[in-house]
C-alpha cells in the first residue's frame, strides 16, 4: 500500500476513534443532566448544606413554692483540633507552654509539664478531636477563650467548645428519686416526676438548615422553612422544700442511730392527697444513706399491725362488734392449725374491750375477732377490703408502683391460716403509700382521695393545666364507723401502744406497726436470724386533720424494732416542726372564743426608748398612755389596761437614772454621754454607782449592777 493511502487510513481511524469517544462523553454527560441530573443535585447539596437539630430547652421541676427542684444548666466540653490547617508548629511551639500552665491553673487536676506532654502526644499523633475537659461552666469557658493559641479560634487555634445541657438539682439529695432522673439510654427518661412527664418536659426541638463555606464552616441559611425550638413546660410539685428538708432529716437521724437498712418517710396534705414530703434512704456499702429507690411507691409488704384499721373497719361495718364488747385474749397466745399468734405482752391482756384489742394492738385479739365472725364467710370479709381500694394500685404517673396483694378465698395460696393471718397485716402486702391513703381518707371524714405529686404545668410563667385533686371514694366507710375508728385511732396514742408520742401542743392518731420480714428478701445468708419492719401512720392534729404521714423503717439492728418506738419519733418529729411553723394549725390561737376574750395580762416592761417601745408593744396589741411625755427615753408604770409612760429626762453634765433599763439601752445613753461602764450580773438594772442628778465628766466610771447574778 502506498505510503500516502497508509497514512490517511492511520488518521481516519484514529479520527474516528476520537470521534466515538467524544460522542460518548457527550451522551454521558447528556445521560448524567437529564436521567441523573436530580440524583447528584441532592448529593451535592448533601455535602454543601444539611439540617441540624436545635436542641429545646427542658423545663424546670419546682417546689409548691417556685423554688428549684430541677433544672438544665449549659455545661461545654473542651476540645482540640491538632491538625487544623491554620495552626502551624509556630504557633503551637511558641505558646503550648503557656496554654499549659493556664489549664493547670484554671481545673487544678494536672500540673503544667502533665498538660503539656499530653498536648504536645496529641499534636504528633495527629488528632482532630482531642478532648480537653468535660462539664466546663459558662464562666470558665469565658476564660479559657482568652488563653494562648485556643484565643486564635478554630481555624488558627484549633479550638472546639461543644454545648450540652446538664440537669442538676439544686438541693441535691432531697426527694431526689421522686424527682427522678434523664437518662441517655434507649429507654429513655423513666424514672420519677423526670420520666413521668418527659414529654411536657422535653419541648419540642427546632430544625436549621446550614450551608459549608470554606474552612469547613457552617452558616445558617435563612430559606423561610426553619422551624424554631419551644421550650419544655414546667412541672410543679406538691413538694414543700422546707418540710422535706425536716423530714428527710429526722428519718436520716433514725435510721442511722437503729443502723436500719432503708426507711422511707411520706407526708401528705389531707383535703388534697398533695405530697408535701417524701423521703426514701437506704444505706450503702459505705454505710450512708441515700435515695436509690422509691420505697414508698415501689415497695409492696405485709404492713403488719397498721392492717388492722381494715379489720376493724370491716367488723364495724357488718355490725359484728361495738367498741365497748369484750374478748378473752387468754394468755395472749393462740393457735391456728400449726402457726401460733401472739401478744407482745408477756402473760396476755386478758379481757379486752375492742377498742383495746385496738388501741394495744392486741394480735390474739383481732384474729379470734376475724375467725369468729368471718370463717365460712371469707369472701365477706376480703369483699370488704375490696371496697376500701386496698386491692388496686393508686395509678401515679410516676412509674413502679408495687402490686397490692389481697388474697381472695379460693386461691392457689389460700389456706386454713389466712383468715387470721390477714386479720393482723399478713399474706397481705401493701406499699407504704397505699397504706397512707387508707389513713388519710379516715381523715378526711371518709372521703378516699388520690395522692398527687404534681400541681400543674407551666410555660414561661404562665399556668397552662392545673390538676384538680382525684377522689377515688366518696367514703371507705359509713359516718357511723368513722367516728368510732376515730376514737380508737386517738387511743392508741392517749392510751395504746403509742403513749410516748403523746403531747400538750396537739393530738396525733396513728396505728403503731411492726412486721417479721422474709430473710431472702434482706440477702441474710443466717435463715435463723429474724429482721423486722417498723411502721407508724397516722394523722394530726386529731380534732382537725390538716396532715398524714407514715414513717417505715426496714431492719433496724439495734434490737428495737416495735413501731412507736422506731418509727414513732420520726413521725412525731415532722408533726412537731410541721406545726410549729404552721399558725392556721394553732387553734388555741384562731378560735372565735380567743377573739371574744380581750382579757391581755399586761405585761412588765422595762424603762426604755419610747418609739420603739410604742413600737414593740403595738405590735402586741397593747395600749399604751403617752399623754404629757416629750422625751425620747421613758419610765413606764404597769396598769391594768395600759402601759403608762412618764418622762426620762438626760441633762448634760449630770448623772442619768438608768434603773430599770435593759443593759442594751443603758450602755448606749452612758457612752454616748462619754462614761465608761463596767457591768455586774445579767437582766434588769437594779443599781449603779453614781447616783442619778450627780455632775460627771466624760471618762468617770459608773458600775451597773443587775438584777442576776
Amino acid at each position: 500500500m502506498p505510503l500516502k493511502k497508509e497514512i490517511v487510513w492511520r488518521v481516519g481511524v484514529i479520527y474516528i476513534l476520537m470521534l466515538a469517544f467524544a460522542m460518548l462523553i457527550i451522551g454521558k454527560i447528556l445521560y448524567l443532566q437529564l436521567v441523573e441530573g436530580g440524583k447528584w443535585k441532592e448529593q451535592a447539596q448533601t455535602l454543601t448544606l444539611k439540617d441540624i437539630t436545635i436542641e429545646s430547652n427542658r423545663g424546670d421541676i419546682l417546689a409548691s413554692d417556685g423554688r428549684l427542684l430541677a433544672s438544665s444548666v449549659p455545661y461545654y466540653e473542651i476540645r482540640m483540633d491538632m491538625r487544623s490547617t491554620g495552626m502551624d508548629n509556630a504557633i503551637f511551639n511558641s505558646g503550648i507552654d503557656s496554654l499549659s500552665m493556664k489549664l493547670s491553673e484554671l481545673f487544678r487536676d494536672k500540673s503544667q509539664s502533665e498538660y503539656k506532654k499530653e498536648l504536645v502526644k496529641a499534636r504528633k499523633s495527629g488528632e482532630r478531636f482531642h478532648l480537653i475537659k468535660r462539664r466546663v461552666n459558662y464562666n470558665q469557658l469565658k476564660k479559657i477563650k482568652t488563653f494562648p493559641i485556643f484565643r486564635l479560634g478554630q481555624y488558627k487555634g484549633g479550638f472546639i467548645a461543644l454545648q450540652t445541657n446538664l440537669r442538676i438539682k439544686p438541693h441535691v439529695s432531697l426527694a431526689s428519686r421522686t424527682i427522678g432522673k434523664t437518662t441517655l439510654g434507649e429507654g429513655g427518661n423513666v424514672v420519677g416526676i423526670e420520666g413521668a412527664y418527659d414529654e411536657e418536659l422535653k419541648g419540642v426541638d427546632g430544625v436549621r438548615l446550614m450551608q459549608r463555606l470554606n474552612g469547613n464552616v457552617w452558616m445558617p441559611v435563612h430559606d423561610g422553612n426553619e422551624v424554631e425550638p419551644r421550650d419544655g413546660m414546667d412541672i410543679v410539685t406538691t413538694i414543700d422544700v422546707d418540710i422535706q428538708d425536716v423530714a428527710e432529716n429526722a428519718l436520716r437521724k433514725q435510721l442511722v442511730r437503729q443502723e436500719a437498712l432503708h426507711g422511707t418517710a411520706v407526708l401528705m396534705e389531707v383535703s388534697t392527697g398533695e405530697i408535701k414530703a417524701i423521703v426514701n434512704l437506704e444505706r450503702n456499702s459505705k454505710g450512708q444513706y441515700k435515695e436509690t429507690y422509691n420505697y414508698a411507691i415501689g415497695e409492696s409488704r405485709a404492713p403488719g399491725s397498721t392492717f388492722k384499721l381494715a379489720s376493724i373497719i370491716a367488723l364495724l361495718e357488718d355490725g359484728y362488734v361495738e367498741l365497748d364488747d369484750t374478748i378473752n385474749t387468754g394468755n395472749g397466745e393462740i393457735m391456728y392449725y400449726d402457726k401460733k399468734i401472739a401478744d407482745t405482752k408477756r402473760g396476755g391482756h386478758g379481757i379486752l374491750t375492742i377498742q383495746e384489742v385496738f388501741e394495744l394492738s392486741s394480735n390474739v385479739g383481732i384474729s379470734k375477732l376475724i375467725t369468729d365472725y368471718y370463717t365460712g364467710k371469707e369472701e365477706k370479709f376480703i369483699n370488704r377490703l375490696y371496697g376500701m381500694n386496698l386491692n388496686n394500685r393508686l395509678g401515679f404517673a410516676i412509674k413502679g408502683e408495687g402490686e397490692p396483694e389481697i388474697k381472695y378465698p379460693g386461691d392457689k395460696l389460700w389456706s386454713g391460716i389466712s383468715l387470721p393471718q390477714m386479720s393482723y397485716g399478713y399474706e397481705v402486702r401493701l406499699t407504704p403509700l397505699q397504706t397512707l391513703n387508707l389513713y388519710n381518707a379516715i381523715a378526711n371524714d371518709g372521703k378516699m382521695v388520690k395522692p398527687k405529686f404534681v400541681k400543674g404545668l407551666m410555660y414561661h410563667g404562665d399556668w397552662v393545666k392545673k390538676f384538680d385533686t382525684e377522689v377515688i371514694k366518696q367514703s371507705v366507710c359509713s359516718r357511723s364507723t368513722l367516728r368510732k375508728v376515730k376514737v380508737m385511732l386517738e387511743g392508741v396514742v392517749e392510751r395504746g401502744t403509742a403513749r410516748n408520742l403523746r403531747n400538750d401542743n396537739y393530738k396525733i392518731a396513728g396505728k403503731t406497726g411492726t412486721a417479721q420480714l422474709d430473710n431472702r428478701e434482706i440477702g441474710y445468708s443466717d435463715k435463723s436470724k429474724i429482721s423486722h419492719q417498723a411502721s407508724f401512720v397516722g394523722y394530726f392534729p386529731a380534732d382537725n386533720p390538716k396532715y398524714s404521714c407514715i414513717v417505715v423503717v426496714n431492719a433496724p439492728s439495734r434490737n428495737v424494732y416495735y413501731g412507736n418506738l422506731v418509727a414513732g419519733p420520726v413521725f412525731k418529729e415532722i408533726a412537731d416542726k410541721v406545726y410549729a411553723s404552721n399558725t392556721k394549725m394553732h387553734e388555741g390561737l384562731n378560735s372565735a372564743e380567743n377573739e371574744e376574750e380581750k382579757n391581755i395580762e399586761i405585761p412588765y416592761t422595762k424603762n426604755s426608748h419610747r418609739e420603739e417601745l410604742k413600737n414593740a408593744l403595738s405590735y402586741l396589741d397593747i395600749e399604751t398612755n403617752d399623754e404629757d411625755v416629750i422625751s425620747d427615753w421613758v419610765i413606764t408604770t404597769r396598769l391594768d389596761s395600759c402601759v403608762k409612760f412618764s418622762n426620762r429626762t438626760i441633762t448634760e453634765n449630770l448623772m442619768p437614772n438608768v434603773k430599770g433599763m435593759g443593759v442594751k439601752d443603758a450602755v448606749f445613753i452612758l457612752e454616748n454621754i462619754g462614761i465608761s461602764v463596767e457591768l455586774q450580773g445579767r437582766g434588769t438594772i437594779l443599781k449603779q454607782s453614781i447616783a442619778p442628778g450627780t455632775r460627771i465628766s466624760k471618762g468617770d466610771l459608773v458600775v451597773l449592777e443587775m438584777s442576776f447574778n
